[in-house]
């Protein structure tokens, strides 16, 4: 499993994992049952702590993406259609209300920037 860190971003670190390992699972480059690195072996691979690993692994057990057998390591979960479709509209949102943000400091008023929303949509 290859992931990119990126020290410079603002993001927290566990949180890029965490995202990475999603867009895997997502893809389908990521597989129900598939094995996750240990903890030790990907804080190692990435040079960051162990506890940061440890911390996107949970978020993803707590989220439904991951199972983790203590003593055994973490699996890739079966993820429902509806769990998968959920993750989409997420990312979908969020990069509306970053489309939004954008036009709003270009001096857009919401008219404006829903107009252009439906123009596109027509389309």
């Amino acid at each position: 499993m290859k992931l990119i860190i990126n020290n410079s971003s603002q993001q927290p670190i566990y949180e890029q994992i965490v995202d990475q390992i999603k867009a895997l699972i997502m893809s389908g480059q990521a597989e129900e049952g598939e094995m996750l690195p240990s903890v030790r072996s990907l804080s190692k691979d990435l040079k960051i702590s162990a506890l940061t690993v440890k911390k996107a692994y949970d978020a993803l057990e707590h989220e439904g993406f991951v199972n983790t057998v203590h003593g055994k390591g973490s699996f890739i979960a079966g993820t429902s259609p509806e769990l998968l479709m959920e993750e989409h509209r997420k990312e979908v949102e969020s990069d509306l209300e970053m489309a939004i943000l954008k036009g709003r400091r270009c001096g857009m008023t919401d008219q404006e920037i829903l107009d252009l929303f439906n123009l596109i949509m027509e389309e």
